[in-house]
């Protein structure tokens, strides 16, 4: 009897273990992917589409066969334009689903709103945004532009091309329009621009009413001097704030416009007429001509079965980053986060204007720089290209306290190295 019971045991033994191993193998028939993209609330109209650009990605992908023979499993969560839900969805997206990466995040809030979890778990983030530097994290791969890529740039083109003396810099009430700004007004004193010819606005997320606020700009504009107005406002506020330059007609001839967070997407939804002319520096324009350009376009336009459907320069930066990830875990072999993470550093992809980005060691990107003119159905003129790739800079050479930092995740493990101390610490990570 006794042996009986003991072959009926070690069968139930055999039977639990091979169970648990089918079990194991099924849930390593997939590498998971987490997007945190906000899909309602005020970011919505920026990000929504960022999940659906991820989505075509991976299908894409899997379409090639996946990655390590395996199929990509995307993971999404809506986060609802809630900084502190970003966290949240970031911590469920790592922990409960296990996902091995996750392309996420636009505001620089909703950034450092994870940045704890993704240190805490070890797990990658890409973030695809324009932002305001200041920042190099181990865990954060930054595939959108650092200033130096976007605002100074910027503000270069509108100093030579329109002779522009007085500076309205308006944005939205959080950290990237107001550590951008604090880069900016150094870098305008800089070039002898006195600090009456600085005029700087903030409102809150959501803002509506700018009569006011316009009637302001317009006012600082009237002063005899050559004036323009630097926008880092974001969000849907963009669409009520268009609309008020054309009611009070504002034309870019008097006071051109250069914004870093309004694109085609956002332009999709508003008059464009009034605002022909005013300007948006990215480092993609769905206007640019190139084959690789045109390939996704098409892609993008089958995968929504939508037309009309437009790309924008967060979505390019997603497609870089997607596929310099994909590049890393065939080069490690594996999808862990540390292998990944070691294996990113140097890897070049194809971006979509011509030229080939590389993924340097402060984790920050080689980028073209464009300055593009808003035309009648809301797409981009481009009038102004770098003749070369521009490489981010994750510390500001024009703030006192970043100025001697080095970010440097391959040589000396560093996000925030002073090469004056030789030590690594203070700003940063």
């Amino acid at each position: 009897m006794r042996n009986v019971i003991r072959g009926a045991l070690a069968a139930g033994a055999l039977a639990a273990a091979a169970f648990a191993g089918a079990a194991s193998a099924q849930a390593q028939e997939t590498i998971k992917v987490g997007i945190l993209h906000s899909l309602s609330g005020t970011m919505a109209i920026s990000e929504t589409t960022l999940k659906d650009a991820m989505l075509m990605l991976i299908d894409e992908q899997n379409k090639k066969g996946g990655v390590l023979g395996k199929k990509l499993e995307p993971v999404v969560v809506d986060p609802a334009s809630n900084w502190p839900l970003f966290a949240e969805k970031a911590r469920e997206l790592i922990s409960n689903q296990k996902v091995s990466v996750v392309f996420g995040c636009w505001t620089s809030v909703s950034r450092k709103s994870v940045l704890p979890v993704f240190k805490e778990l070890n797990s990658v983030l890409f973030y695809p945004v324009q932002y305001e530097g200041e920042e190099s994290e181990r865990n954060v791969f930054y595939t959108g532009a650092a200033p130096n890529q976007q605002a100074i740039p910027a503000v270069d083109y509108l100093m030579k091309e329109e002779g522009v003396q007085r500076w309205v810099l308006a944005g939205t009430d959080y950290v990237y329009p107001r550590t951008t700004n604090k880069i900016l007004e150094a870098y305008l004193k800089d070039k002898g621009v006195a600090a009456e010819d600085i005029m700087i606005n903030y409102t809150p997320f959501g803002h509506s009413d700018w009569q006011t606020i316009v009637s302001d700009i317009k006012k600082f504009g009237s002063a005899g001097k050559k004036t323009a107005v630097v926008s880092t406002i974001n969000g849907d506020a963009n669409v009520p704030f268009y609309k008020e330059l054309g009611n009070q007609g504002v034309k870019a001839t008097d006071i051109p416009v250069v914004a870093f967070s309004v694109g085609e997407e956002e332009l999709a939804g508003i008059d464009t007429k009034p605002l022909v002319g005013h300007l948006a520096a990215w480092n993609y324009f769905e206007s640019v001509d190139t084959p690789e350009n045109k390939a996704f376009i098409d892609a993008w336009h089958a995968f929504t079965k939508n037309p009309k459907r437009v790309t924008n320069d967060p979505m390019e930066a997603h497609y870089i980053g997607f596929n310099m990830w994909v590049k890393a875990v065939e080069k490690a072999k594996s999808a862990d986060p540390d292998k990944v993470i070691d294996a990113l550093p140097g890897v070049e992809q194809a971006n979509l204007t011509g030229g080939v980005s590389k993924m340097l060691p402060n984790h920050h990107i080689t980028k073209p720089v464009l300055i593009g003119e808003i035309k009648e159905d809301g797409q981009f003129d481009v009038v102004e290209k770098t003749p070369d790739l521009v490489p981010g800079d994750a510390w500001s050479d024009f703030l006192p306290g970043s100025k001697d930092l080095e970010a440097d995740w391959v040589g000396k493990k560093c996000g925030n190295f002073n090469t004056k101390t030789g030590k690594c610490g203070g700003q940063g990570s």
